[in-house]
């Protein structure tokens, strides 16, 4: 008889922050059965990925193992849970359940991406179960930054598994339920927890973490002392957040308008859920121009700094109407994530050109983090008293620390970055195998896999400019006139102010008429020396080697 084991598989969001997926499996080494836990993006940078609209988990290990793939649980609809899903069901093609809220949105993702909504099913919190193989999966509420948001409780024959997804101790969190320390105590207390998959975000964070009531006041003080127009902006996303700021707008006499197709779609959602029904009023963006400035209050997307969203384009001047002017106050009610600060500041220098008073978040005022800090994640800790921790949701170096607090509580843990698949069928977690956990790219509309090479070549070019070649010959292998150069991306001149197009083109033409008939009929070694000669002379023009196009045309006799 076959042993069975119990595996844990993360090929995205472990060893960083973003893209979150992690494989569960059961059964005999080599045919566990298996499911996924959340289907999340990562965001592009123009340094590593330019051009590229979203960075995708490369599912190839799971694919190749479909047949096996019971079911798909998303814990909440943050992008970075739950963007990915729309993109790579079709290479999955199994049941998605998730709570109300995250089905909400999930459903939308699949109705612009025409898949049908159906395939998303509700699913009511624990003790609701859902049965996926050897699995039997609830969904257990828990706070955060984003409504109805789930840690699983995973049961297994080999025993209890708590995957946390992104959680905060939070009793109050104004939008959805809060945190119940008697809810997670009866979890452990009902059967032994054989290991806990944990938040990792914020383990460097040694304070006790903040309620997002406690905004409130703080919040509402500084719009009622703020003059001309407040424009506050947060992560679409935090409903709660949302209702906050919009309640303490009215409560300085200001008409509250929101601007941003995600925010306006988040709190829709949220509306028909039901987890959001006492919002404030709104008024359209195509009315707020029609609002004394001093009673007016925008909440825009566009946090992040994102080109695209609101306050972005309320930077560079005209939104639908409406301009920030002197005297009028920006709020930023969210804190910047690592990599986005560049565009961030962009924003913030706009403004302040612009008169604009700026409010950020490095007083620690008017945001709090949607994640446990360190004292909250040891409460955890000894609320469930796991057998094993193994930190996700973080970088390598969260990862590790929060391996280090687990030890020094006596709990077996282990660093498990995407790729690395334990076995924690026994007391302890052991590597069982690593696999290849890559990326793939949405660029426009098409998917492409990291070692396609088609970022790869778009760096090269970004860097070093391109040189297309154009040689005619006719029938006999013999050039016809002169070769002709386009150059991309390069100066136009090189040494001498000469011009570079001409030089290339000289050189290259004098290589033409001077090579044997037995080279010029052979394409590809044609095309080799096409290139090296460009290299060559660009690295002697301007010290630069471009990447090169040649396109060889041959006359055909009649």
């Amino acid at each position: 008889m076959t042993a069975n084991r119990l595996i844990y598989l993360p090929l995205g969001g472990a060893g960083e922050i973003g893209m979150n997926a992690y494989v569960y499996g059961y059964g005999p080494k080599g045919r566990e059965r298996l499911i996924l836990v959340d289907l999340g993006v990562s965001f592009p940078d123009m340094d590593s990925s330019p051009g590229v609209d979203l960075i995708l988990p490369d599912l190839k290990w799971l694919v190749d193992r479909a047949d096996r793939l019971e079911a798909i649980f998303i814990t909440h609809a943050h992008e970075d849970h739950i963007g990915a899903l729309a993109h790579l069901w079709p290479r999955l093609k199994k049941p998605v359940y998730a709570r109300k809220f995250t089905a909400t949105i999930g459903r939308l993702k699949f109705e612009e991406a025409g898949l049908s909504p159906n395939t998303i099913q509700i699913v009511a919190s624990r003790p609701h179960t859902v049965e996926a193989g050897p699995f039997r999966v609830q969904f257990v509420p828990v706070s955060h930054s984003i409504p109805e948001s789930a840690a699983l409780v995973i049961d297994t024959p080999a025993g209890r598994i708590v995957h946390s997804g992104d959680f905060k101790l939070d009793a109050n969190p104004i939008v959805g339920e809060g945190w119940s320390d008697e809810r997670f105590a009866a979890i452990a207390a009902e059967t032994p927890v054989k290991a806990l998959m944990c938040d990792s975000t914020n383990v460097f964070s040694l304070h006790a973490g903040r309620s997002e009531s406690t905004l409130k006041v703080p919040l509402a003080e500084m719009i009622r002392g703020a003059g001309g127009m407040v424009v506050a902006t947060t992560f679409a996303s935090n409903v709660a957040r949302l209702k906050t700021l919009a309640e303490a707008g009215r409560a300085a006499d200001r008409t509250v308008c929101l601007l941003g197709r995600a925010m306006k779609k988040m709190v829709t959602a949220a509306q028909e859920s039901g987890v959001l029904t006492d919002f404030p009023p709104t008024i359209p963006p195509e009315m707020a121009s029609d609002v004394p400035r001093k009673n007016l209050m925008l909440i825009v997307t566009g946090s992040q700094g994102e080109r695209r969203a609101a306050s972005a384009q309320l930077s560079r001047g005209k939104y639908l109407g409406l301009e920030m002017k002197q005297g009028d106050t920006f709020l930023f009610s969210s804190k910047t994530i690592p990599g986005n600060e560049r565009e961030v500041g962009k924003i913030m220098n706009a403004f302040s050109a612009m008169g604009v008073d700026v409010v950020d978040d490095s007083n620690g005022k008017y945001h709090v983090s949607g994640h446990a800090n360190r004292p909250d994640l040891e409460h955890v800790h000894r609320l469930l008293l796991p057998d094993m921790v193994i930190p996700m949701h973080g970088e390598h170096r969260h990862l590790r620390e929060h391996v280090r607090i687990a030890h020094e509580a006596g709990i077996a843990a282990a660093i498990a970055v995407n790729g690395t698949m334990l076995d924690i069928t026994g007391d302890v977690p052991v590597v069982a195998e690593m696999i290849e956990a890559g990326r793939t790219y949405l660029d426009g509309t098409a998917l492409v896999g990291a070692m396609d090479g088609v970022i790869r070549d778009r760096i090269r070019m970004a860097l070093n400019g391109h040189v297309m070649v154009t040689v005619i010959l006719d029938e006999g292998d013999s050039p016809l006139g002169e070769a002709w150069v386009e150059i991309m991306g390069l100066s136009a001149t090189g040494r001498g102010n000469r011009s570079l197009s001409e030089t290339l083109e000289g050189d290259l033409t004098e290589f033409l008429e001077a090579a044997n008939k037995k080279l010029l009929g052979d394409d590809d070694k044609l095309d080799e020396a096409l290139r090296r000669i460009v290299r060559q002379v660009t690295v002697e023009e301007i010290g630069k080697k471009p990447e090169v196009t040649v396109v060889v045309s041959r006359l055909m006799a009649e």
